[in-house]
């Protein structure tokens, strides 16, 4: 069998679309030139180094109790900006992986 290191999520079992039906948002974790180069309708830019409470907090309609989907360019990023989330206390929080193929399984 194959281990797989905790850090990285596994999300194909994920439905996002219902995610997103329900009122989650995505936060792309890339820089503001990548996501500049290409992102997810509605997705919001907040680059890991940045992601603050009081950012994601100020995002419209946003609590900690909202669920997010976060994405990057491959899923490394993303999977650290769902564990700083959990730990500034968000709770509903899932690693949307790369945002080309997070954007394939939402549409």
């Amino acid at each position: 069998f194959i281990l797989i290191p905790k850090c990285i999520d596994r999300s194909d079992d994920v439905d996002f679309n219902k995610l997103i039906d329900n009122g989650a948002v995505i936060i792309d974790v890339r820089t503001k030139s990548e996501y500049n180069n290409g992102h997810i309708k509605d997705s919001y830019n907040i680059p890991l180094s940045s992601i603050t409470s009081s950012r994601v907090l100020s995002l419209s309609g946003v609590d900690k109790n909202t669920t997010i989907i976060t994405c990057c360019k491959s899923g490394g990023r993303s999977s650290k900006a769902k564990e700083k989330l959990k730990d500034l206390g968000f709770k509903n929080i899932y690693n949307g992986g790369g945002w080309k193929k997070l954007e394939g399984k939402i549409k």
